[in-house]
């Protein structure tokens, strides 16, 4: 008997939880104006909105983070507790390009001494990618970027 129940136990255990990866949040796809599709997590409420990328230490070339704003507004950007370097992509309504921030630096200072990027003109969406991936994907003001 004790046997059955230590096997019993050993079965259950080995069924929980696995360790998260990227790819168990929601993520949806995203069309970059080369053709490059990537994966992206997406960004609405207020919480999510103000946490973004803080605190992750690595972004996959084809991954990224997309901020939606309930309207279009002059939106900056910083880079308090974020831990790794970002490009920062501000579109419009229609999805088109309308600013670009490459390679924003983490913030190793307090909040209000950190630098803010972007938000000079009205977008209501905002893609972040990892450092140097604007270049790499060829991405400039006037793309549209689809989803």
């Amino acid at each position: 008997m004790r046997y059955v129940l230590l096997v019993f136990v050993t079965a259950l255990a080995s069924c929980g939880p696995k360790a998260a990866s990227l790819d168990d949040f929601h993520t949806s796809n995203l069309t970059l104006p080369n053709g490059q599709v990537i994966k992206i997590e997406t960004m609405i409420d207020n919480r999510d909105l103000m946490r973004g990328m803080m605190f992750r230490t690595s972004i996959a070339s084809d991954h990224g983070m997309l901020f939606v704003h309930s309207k279009a507004d002059k939106h900056p950007y910083w880079m308090y507790q974020t831990l790794i370097p970002l490009d920062m992509i501000w579109m419009d309504d229609q999805h088109h390009i309308i600013e670009v921030a490459e390679n924003a630096q983490p913030c190793n200072t307090v909040a209000s001494q950190c630098r803010t990027y972007g938000g000079t003109e009205p977008s209501r969406y905002v893609l972040e990618l990892g450092g140097g991936m604007a270049k790499k994907y060829g991405l400039k003001l006037g793309d549209t970027i689809a989803w």
